[in-house]
């Protein structure tokens, strides 16, 4: 088969790779991919965006199937689109993808079908924030309604706070949507889980525990995941029944009501308290750097879960997985998630001599001259797998100091959460 892969980030470069090892696969274009990618794939610089171009490029290099990365093409209906044009997608439709684009989208649904989540409010306007105010314990978060990146989430401590922020995104700030979530403060535990979705069928694909804070010790600002691992111990037998029963099946099924069923990844975004799952959020895709960490553990061909999936036949094939964890750390460009500067020279990737349980997953990077150099916020994923994660952690580390990138920094105390729990325990 040939394959188009829509994307550039940390994500995209794990999942072409799985791709690449697939005996269904035949070539590989990244669109528009990254150095990592360009290693075993055809990166093609063209803004994903403009769907008319992008079909013009899949009919011309006679792509068999498509898959979609990032969220921005999903929620703009790319798999409308290419549909349209009997071209093979793999990813949920426009009105499925409202699940991630519009978190007043998915709090409805929740209200709607009795789905466990935050006590919320969805406020248009200054008026609105002032009176879920009145009846509100702080600290709240305040989300902003569309698309931001990773970054537009804020949990305020002071109701000055909560109308600065709430100012901002009135004003455009996230230029998504002007319309904001306001929502009481949950207390407890964060997890990941992760469906692959066909119109009648889903399996499991997986668990994570990621870090959004820039900073050690959980502080400072949101970013877009500074790490993550997997499986996530949180998530056992018992809660997982609660997800499927509570949040997943309601939701596939209000999907189903409205004649635009679910396909694709499915990232279900949990706060655990006292073993009873709250969803947070919706993503409509895989995680990134969930991706990275859970991908490494499959041990069935990718491309033939996407086939399955794309013909409604899941049912028909079995998910194995590695009985391995696995952890990712981001390495980042300083600044990051605030200003940063692009094209800075990376120079000891060739030096590493990785053993087979160790990946590097490139992001924001590409090649000038020949040379490896940054191109956005996150820039690496280094990456491993074992048995223990304290262990797996300090060969991560062990790594990025070969790398020796000066003009970058990453979080040391990834898993910090789980690595107590397991030595505690001991």
């Amino acid at each position: 088969m040939n394959i188009a892969l829509i994307g550039s980030g940390g994500r995209e470069h794990v999942l072409c790779q799985k791709i690449y090892e697939s005996k269904l696969s035949k070539n590989i274009i990244c669109i528009p991919g990254n150095a990592g990618t360009g290693k075993i794939a055809k990166n093609i610089d063209l803004d994903f965006l403009n769907f008319k171009k992008l079909l013009k490029t899949i009919k011309s290099h006679k792509i068999d199937l498509v898959v979609v990365g990032p969220e921005e093409p999903l929620v703009r209906g790319i798999v409308d689109f290419l549909n349209k044009h009997k071209i093979k997608v793999f990813g949920p439709n426009k009105y499925a993808a409202k699940l991630e684009g519009s978190k007043a989208f998915m709090k409805s649904i929740c209200k709607k079908f009795k789905i466990p989540t935050a006590q919320f409010k969805i406020c248009k306007n200054k008026k609105d924030v002032i009176n879920f105010l009145q009846g509100s314990k702080l600290p709240l978060v305040v989300k902003a309604d569309g698309l931001a990146a990773g970054k537009g989430v804020t949990i305020c401590k002071t109701k000055k706070e909560i109308l600065t922020i709430s100012n901002e995104i009135f004003k455009g700030k996230f230029k998504t949507s002007k319309k904001l979530v306001l929502e009481e403060f949950l207390k407890g535990e964060e997890a990941s889980y992760f469906l692959i979705v066909d119109k009648k069928n889903y399996k499991f694909f997986g668990s994570a525990q990621d870090h959004k804070r820039v900073g050690e010790n959980e502080k400072g600002p949101n970013t877009g995941g500074m790490g993550a691992y997997s499986p996530a111990p949180i998530v056992n037998k018992d809660l997982e029944e609660k997800i499927i029963k509570k949040i997943v099946k309601p939701t596939l099924l209000a999907l189903k009501n409205k004649k635009k069923p679910y396909t694709g990844f499915l990232y279900v975004g949990l706060m655990i308290v006292n073993n009873e799952p709250y969803l947070i959020e919706y993503n409509v895709r895989m995680g990134d750097p969930e991706c990275q960490v859970i991908l490494p553990r499959l041990k069935t061909d990718l491309v033939k879960i996407f086939n399955a999936t794309i013909n409604n036949r899941l049912n028909k094939i079995k998910i194995n997985w590695k009985k391995l964890k696995c952890m990712t750390i981001v390495l980042c460009s300083k600044g990051y998630p605030g200003k940063i500067k692009k094209n800075k020279l990376i120079e000891n990737i060739d030096k590493l001599r990785l053993m087979k349980n160790s990946f590097i997953f490139h992001a924001g990077t590409k090649i000038i001259n020949n040379r490896l150099v940054s191109n956005g916020g996150r820039v690496l994923n280094i990456t491993s797998t074992g048995s223990v994660y304290k262990k797996i952690r300090m060969n991560i580390l062990k790594i990025i100091k070969i790398i020796n990138w000066k003009h970058g920094f990453c979080r040391k105390d990834i898993g910090w959460k789980v690595i107590k729990k397991t030595y505690a325990n001991n």
